[in-house]
């Protein structure tokens, strides 16, 4: 792109508007703005203009100030209950702390429609102060204007996401590395629990594909944006153009869902009930260790490590655990102390009480970096066994998601 090609084709820059589609309705709830600049039959987007650092920052400020007044000349054109989203560089942002952004938003929407607009920014692009944006955002919060952190991801601050205090967290599922999806997938459950805990909605942009559409829907996104759906036009779609195709994905996304759910459910509590059995039936202790030795042996196609702690979480026997194969003792495991692991203590709670073992949620291994679940079951009034089940069994059994 030639800046000053483009610098001098100001007049022809047009505003574009890409839908965003809601789980909830099946209709579009928002459009996010965009510029494009036609120069010499080729359409431009004028986002890589505003985040090319080489470009002085005035002229930069002025191209954003120019997309936005050329999109929301059209806003009259959009249903009053439809939300604008506006993309800004944070670092242009923060030149004037928001003003010039603020005073053209106001030039046309009211102080009792300024809930509609959808500030969006990308946190870790900014090389300021996080405490002046924070400061900055507040401003425009107060006025009703909601907050979007976008590319959220391995880049991010989440400490800085959780000061800014969103209302919505944007993840572009078109940059995820399919290559290492399951770590993508670890980095989503972490951001979807990032957006349960500080009360944020999961925006996915970026949908090319009726899988990643499905993969969206799977973790949480309750809004949706991409080519898949809508590309970014100077016209505006019917609210409900996707309805029923939505409508009709969805019934399938929740048929095969609940199918794989029910399916696990069982799965689960078989292999409870297998591993109760084969528990009460060797009775293992802390002062019994060879009778911990014998239930690996029974469990060897089953996990890779077992162990007993008390119920403060002090561990009471070595692991036994397998390495190449073969099970083998690691006495220096006793006496570590694991009540610092989420739902511990609670677990142990939940044993004692309801006089049954439980099965983990999927995690992954802090040693082994193994995906995993844990049974743990009350053996005694004072102490708990857990043993954590192979990667290979759950994913032979269906039961590793």
């Amino acid at each position: 792109m030639d800046a000053i090609e483009v610098l001098t084709n100001l007049d022809q820059v047009q505003g574009y508007f890409q839908p965003i589609f809601s789980a909830d309705e099946h209709t579009v709830i928002a459009y996010e703005i965009s510029g494009q600049l036609l120069l010499e039959g080729q359409q431009i987007n004028l986002k890589d203009f505003i985040n090319n650092e080489d470009i002085p920052e005035e002229y930069r400020m002025d191209m954003e100030r120019k997309i936005l007044h050329a999109a929301l000349d059209k806003i009259d054109d959009i249903s009053a209950d439809v939300d604008i989203y506006i993309p800004c560089n944070p670092n242009l942002l923060m030149q004037d702390f928001g003003e010039s952004q603020f005073d053209i938003i106001q030039q046309y929407f009211g102080e009792e429609d300024l809930h509609r607009i959808v500030l969006v920014i990308s946190e870790h692009r900014y090389k300021g102060d996080i405490d002046q944006l924070h400061h900055a955002v507040r401003y425009f919060t107060t006025y009703g204007v909601k907050i979007a952190v976008q590319e959220v991801g391995a880049e991010s601050h989440l400490e800085h996401i959780a000061l800014l205090a969103p209302h919505i967290l944007k993840v572009n599922i078109h940059e995820l590395n399919y290559d290492s999806w399951s770590a993508q997938t670890d980095m989503i459950t972490a951001i979807g629990s990032l957006a349960y805990k500080i009360g944020a909605n999961l925006l996915f942009e970026g949908i090319e594909t009726v899988y990643q559409l499905q993969f969206a829907w799977k973790n949480g996104g309750r809004f949706y944006q991409g080519p898949y759906l809508a590309n970014a036009s100077e016209v505006f779609v019917e609210k409900d153009m996707l309805k029923e195709r939505f409508k009709e994905e969805c019934q399938r996304f929740i048929t095969s869902e609940k199918k794989m759910l029910e399916a696990q459910y069982f799965e689960l509590k078989k292999l409870q009930e297998e591993l109760e059995v084969m528990v009460q039936r060797v009775k293992p202790s802390s002062d019994n260790i060879p009778h911990l030795e014998h239930l690996a042996n029974l469990l060897d196609g089953y996990s890779f490590r077992l162990y007993i702690c008390n119920e403060d979480g002090f561990q009471l026997t070595p692991n036994v655990m397998r390495v190449d194969g073969q099970w083998e003792l690691q006495p220096n495991a006793i006496n570590k102390n694991w009540s610092w692991r989420p739902y511990f203590l609670q677990t142990i709670i939940k044993m004692r009480n309801d006089q049954s073992g439980e099965i983990s949620e999927l995690y992954r291994d802090i040693e082994t970096g193994e995906i995993t679940r844990t049974f743990s079951i009350a053996i005694s009034e004072f102490e708990f066994l857990f043993v954590d089940l192979s990667y290979d069994y759950l994913y032979e059994h269906n039961i590793f998601r």
